[in-house]
């Protein structure tokens, strides 16, 4: 997800991958990899908020958050809006067997259909 991402807005920059990895002091054949998602995000908050410069993403916007999100998924970690948030931690184990397409209860599609209407 996170090198999916990275890509599509480097070429949206209109940015060669050595030009993006010239400007973010990174080996272009290493960076590949992680846009392949062969190898995890970085987990340094500075070198984040360093491709988000690059990439023109303004700070707190969807794309900005969504750079950030996608790094911590990445790394094996929850988002920590997510952890803080003991109702959307609740619903959770719904969403993922529904994702892996174990079906839940009916009980369990109300209360998280409930959720997504709240504003999840």
């Amino acid at each position: 997800m996170f090198g999916k991402f990275i890509k599509e807005k480097r070429i949206a920059a209109d940015l060669t991958l050595r030009e993006f990895c010239r400007k973010l002091d990174e080996d272009p054949s290493n960076w590949s990899k992680i846009e392949r998602e062969r190898l995890s995000p970085p987990k340094d908050t500075n070198k984040l908020e360093k491709i988000a410069s690059i990439l023109g993403l303004e700070r707190d916007s969807d794309e900005f958050n969504m750079l950030f999100d996608a790094a911590s998924v990445g790394n094996g970690r929850i988002p920590k809006y997510v952890i803080d948030d003991k109702e959307l931690l609740g619903v959770l184990p719904v969403f993922f067997r529904t994702v892996e397409s174990m079906k839940p209860s009916p009980d369990e599609i109300r209360e998280l259909i409930l959720k997504v209407r709240e504003g999840y």
